[in-house]
């Protein structure tokens, strides 16, 4: 679990290797729960949602949840580019999971797939 976590932030901007089912889907559930569990206590110690902005200190706080966001979004597409490679299919298909509802669906479908022999490795 922590070994594909690792995995995960080293190959940050590796969109052309492969990632098994593990290297998927613990870091998707780890960052899932570490967000939950970050955006709670800010909420909590800032005394309201985090998408209200009242304060210059708000204003910081919307700035830096950006920031760290993009950076987590950026990983998460390239693990999901090696992903498809690893099932041998191109990153391309990444643009499934924009089809509201089908595609969604269809690409849970892909990334739960076994690995394939393919071309990235």
């Amino acid at each position: 679990m922590f070994a594909s976590y690792k995995r995960f932030w080293i190959n940050i901007f590796n969109f052309s290797g492969v990632s098994n089912r593990a290297d998927y889907w613990w870091p998707i559930i780890i960052n899932y729960i570490i967000g939950g569990v970050i955006i709670a206590i800010v909420q909590a110690s800032i005394g309201h949602s985090i998408d209200n902005i009242y304060t210059i200190g708000d204003l910081s706080i919307a700035w830096e949840r950006n920031l760290i966001v993009l950076i987590v979004w950026i990983a998460t597409l390239s693990v999901r580019f090696r992903r498809l490679h690893d099932t041998n299919r191109t990153g391309w298909w990444v643009l499934l999971d924009l089809i509201p509802v089908v595609g969604t669906i269809w690409f849970f479908i892909l990334m739960v797939l076994p690995s394939k022999p393919n071309r990235w490795q």
